[in-house]
């Protein structure tokens, strides 16, 4: 500590003063301190993108009150500083004065102005929220120490937990001034003196002093681990602390202010620790049998593990759980496996990749990276999707020697599918996500919680096709159409001219059947793709691209405004182009505008590359390009009455149905047979699969041209490349520091998994926003228990008949518990149901022989049992959901 506020007063004494950050990891405890300077600017308190608003309605009054359209809630909060911009009629207020934000509501609020004296809004006006910057005033290390304030609570039920880690680490400090080293592990003596610093420290304190006793267990079990340093934790505050280095060096995210106390004593063993299991070992793990003991080292080392995913958490995982020592003899096992190979992009937080590793399989170059760390470390790494595909590979057997499953994905869809698997087989399943600064962990253990799809997240908000289409009024709307654009464009329709080249016969039998619009259209395009858009020369493709930019930036507008002209008004005499619809102005092309050029150079070769053409040098010359583009002739176009543009946003595609589809059908497939006698022998085209993170490619290039020349027509604020990328991409922001700390967080519930004997209130569910920065520690829910006549299960339980039992033995199985069965499916086959009555025949039948001649499939060799889902009902006639009921025929 003295040294500490050494370095501390020579950082505050600096000009400009130096950020000091103060960090220990003493066991299961541990503490962050910072000390940015006197005075801190926080240029961006939280890091999430300006709110924004559409308007539809603005008050004359004091205070007025601004509307949002009726689908646009607000995120606005009291306080909260917004300026306004293209508001028609109430012209005042696009001024750029920020303005203050009073009784904010979910569709309103109110602005402290009065605008009494101002013009009648008329229509139009975007509402965004200005971020302030903060000064943040942090006091030295000796004065925090003094009086530390007030500290971020994470976990409630250790409210006063915080100022008794504060005495703790003081004491801890002045015994090892005083004797020059740790205390000793299960040392009686050593604790004890711990234990009388600590009250020392509490005696002399005044505001801050702790009333009562102290808790003497928690500060003996402090002095006996506080030589260790654990992976989990140093996981978890060297995520804290990097994120604090972060907002030190760029002034984006509010700091921590200033101390942050730690600890997960409900890790540690439910049973007292024989001092004898503690001493060392002479291993590397000597730090960590000193806090948990040998035996739960032993239970690490021989446990069987299922890592899912091998990505930024994977990794993570890996490198943790090879340095605690899981699956490190040769009776236990860790198996990872991820589909995926390493991308350029995951360099940043993938830390076992490297450059020269981009192509390969992650999950085997994850694997080798972890074994390098340790070379006991017992690992097999696969490349295997977990889906219900791969349950083949990943079988009961597989599943049955498990001891825990740990989640690193990073898709609902596959979370929710281990979910299912670990249900089933009823193994913990330990799961975390990331989002930026966020992360999350879940504990699901049999038993004594909820399961992860037990509660969801609801679904994210979709824009209508007909927004997307014709009616964007924001960015994300130009990104969404332009990457559509692009791969309908360069992938799907090239993909689908190989299909038809490929079997034309089969490919026209296959459109007729279906006989739809969508076929109508996919054919349509397959046609003007061999036909009028066909490109044999690179001037070819200039001339498609500059087709292209007119088509889409002047044409589909004028026709669009045509149709619906500015002062077009709705069936009930409203505005048509009201908020949040942005009427549209055609682009004029031209050669001095750079961003137009670069449109078309982007598109040009993009077409060029799928159709095999050689790119000529001379491609990627502004002013070469600029001449070629002059030659290409641009047909003047004139709109047309009746065109049918898609308006309703529950409709889910734009195209628009004929009663005449079939003969259409039939006339394209003429064509098109027309159209193959014209081309080479063997021609195929090569499509284009988007790839974000080349920058050579031009596939960035030419989304983020299509989206600004879009919103350019809707006077949308156009955004840069890599903004562009961000969206387009579909890139879900993860960075180191979140990951670390949502992998120590998930390891710190591992040692409770293996141990065994944890109640469920040992068990912890987090939330942590780094930025703001704050974590929140949670009991997770218990399931939900359904009881029936004495009798008690949650989601976990599975009935088990022994026996090849027949449908009517099952039925009067259940009988004998008080429940009425009326169906009885597997999979998705229903097997009996009392409905119908020829079902009556099969009641004498084998449950299993049933199912293989009516679901049509073999049980595999691998399984000795089929599950059967019964629906049944109490003598009240109630619907009771019962478990799974697995029936042992073999």
């Amino acid at each position: 500590m003295d040294k500490a506020f050494e370095f501390d007063d020579y950082c505050r004494s600096h000009q400009p003063p130096i950020c000091f950050i103060k960090t220990e990891v003493r066991g299961l405890f541990g503490s962050v301190f910072c000390d940015f300077g006197p005075e801190f600017t926080v240029h961006d308190i939280d890091g999430e993108d300006p709110h924004t608003g559409i308007i539809a309605s603005i008050t004359n009054d004091n205070p007025a009150t601004v509307y949002s359209v009726d689908d646009e809630r607000l995120d606005f909060q009291d306080g909260d500083l917004v300026v306004f911009s293209e508001v028609q009629g109430m012209t005042e207020l696009n001024d750029g004065k920020p303005r203050r934000i009073i009784r904010s509501r979910p569709y309103s609020f109110c602005i402290e102005e009065d605008t009494s004296k101002f013009g009648i809004y008329a229509k139009g006006g975007i509402v965004t929220q200005v971020k302030e910057q903060s000064i943040l005033q942090f006091k030295s290390l000796r004065d925090s120490i003094r009086e530390p304030g007030n500290f971020p609570l994470s976990d409630c039920l250790k409210f006063d937990r915080p100022p008794l880690l504060h005495f703790a680490f003081l004491a801890l400090d002045k015994f090892r001034k005083e004797f020059g080293r740790f205390p000793a592990v299960g040392c009686g003596q050593d604790a004890q003196r711990i234990v009388e610093f600590t009250a020392s420290f509490n005696e002399a304190t005044i505001d801050y002093k702790i009333e009562g006793k102290l808790d003497e267990k928690l500060l003996r079990l402090f002095a006996s681990g506080s030589r260790a340093v654990l992976n989990p934790m140093a996981a978890i505050f060297g995520g804290i602390v990097g994120q604090e280095v972060v907002k030190a060096c760029s002034g984006k995210f509010h700091p921590l202010y200033q101390f942050l106390y730690f600890d997960s004593l409900e890790s540690l063993p439910t049973h007292q620790l024989d001092p004898k299991d503690l001493k060392p070992l002479n291993s590397r793990y000597d730090a960590q049998i000193s806090v948990f003991g040998s035996k739960l080292q032993k239970k690490l080392r021989d446990a069987n593990v299922f890592v899912v995913g091998s990505g930024a958490l994977g990794c993570e995982f890996l490198k943790n759980l090879a340095l605690m020592g899981v699956s490190c003899s040769r009776k236990g096992k860790l198996t990872i496996t991820d589909d995926d190979v390493i991308e350029k992009s995951n360099l940043s937080r993938q830390f076992l990749f490297r450059d020269w590793n981009i192509g390969q399989a992650k999950s085997t170059v994850a694997a080798t990276a972890a074994s390098a760390i340790n070379s006991c470390f017992h690992i097999d790494a696969l490349q295997n999707r977990a889906c219900p595909e791969t349950e083949h590979v990943f079988h009961d057997a597989f599943w049955e020697g498990l001891d825990v499953v740990i989640n690193a994905l990073d898709n609902v869809n596959a979370r929710m599918y281990m979910d299912m698997r670990c249900l089933y087989f009823q193994k913990p399943l330990l799961e975390s996500g990331t989002l930026g600064t966020k992360c999350n962990t879940q504990m699901v253990i049999p038993h004594l919680t909820e399961n992860y799809g037990a509660s969801r997240d609801p679904p994210e908000k979709q824009a209508p096709m007909c927004t997307v289409h014709s009616f964007p009024h924001n960015i994300d709307h130009c990104l969404t159409w332009a990457r559509s654009e692009f791969e309908g464009l360069l992938d799907k329709t090239p993909n689908e001219v190989n299909s038809f080249l490929s079997n034309p016969t089969q490919y026209a039998a296959t459109m007729k059947k279906a006989g739809d619009a969508q076929a109508r259209e996919l054919l349509e395009r397959i046609r003007e793709c061999l036909e009028e858009e066909r490109c044999e020369r690179f001037d070819d493709c200039i001339t498609w691209a500059r087709l292209k930019f007119e088509g889409y930036f002047s044409n589909r507008v004028k026709q669009l405004t045509f149709t619906f002209p500015e002062d077009a008004a709705t069936s009930t005499g409203a505005p048509f182009w009201s908020a949040p619809k942005r009427f549209p102005r055609p682009l004029e092309f031209s050669a001095t505008d750079v961003s137009h050029v670069q449109f078309i150079m982007a598109a040009s070769i993009l077409r060029a590359v799928c159709f095999g053409i050689d790119i000529p040098d001379w491609a990627k010359s502004t002013s070469n390009l600029i001449d070629a583009i002059s030659k290409v002739y641009v047909p003047e176009f004139k709109p047309k009455s009746g065109v049918k543009i898609q308006t309703d946003e529950k409709a889910n595609n734009i195209s628009s149905a004929s009663v005449d589809d079939a003969v259409v059908i039939e006339d394209l497939l003429t064509k098109l047979e027309a159209c193959t006698k014209k081309l080479p022998p063997g021609f195929r085209m090569k499509p284009i699969h988007f790839e974000k993170d080349d920058d050579t490619n031009f596939h960035m290039d030419l989304i983020a041209g299509l989206a600004n020349m879009r919103a350019r027509t809707y006077g949308i604020q156009e955004v840069d490349k890599l903004k562009a990328k961000f969206i387009a991409g579909r890139i879900i922001p993860a960075i180191a520091t979140s990951t670390a700390m949502a992998t120590g967080l998930v390891c710190l519930e591992l040692y409770k998994v293996l141990a065994g004997g944890h109640p469920v209130e040992d068990y912890h569910n987090t939330f942590a926003n780094l930025a703001i920065p704050m974590l929140t520690i949670s009991e997770p829910l218990p399931p939900t228990v359904i009881k029936h006549q004495g009798m008690r299960w949650t989601v976990w339980d599975r009935w088990s008949i022994k026996g090849d039992i027949t449908v009517a033995e099952l039925l009067k199985w259940l009988s004998d518990k008080g429940l009425s069965a009326y169906s009885v499916s597997y999979g998705t086959s229903l097997l009996y149901n009392t409905m119908f009555p020829r079902h009556k025949d099969r009641l004498g039948r084998k449950i299993a022989d049933v199912a293989k001649e009516v679901a049509k499939v073999d049980v595999p060799e691998y399984r000795k049992h089929l599950d059967v889902v019964v629906a049944c009902e109490d003598n009240k006639g109630n619907d009771i959901d019962i478990p799974l009921i697995s029936i042992y025929f073999r």
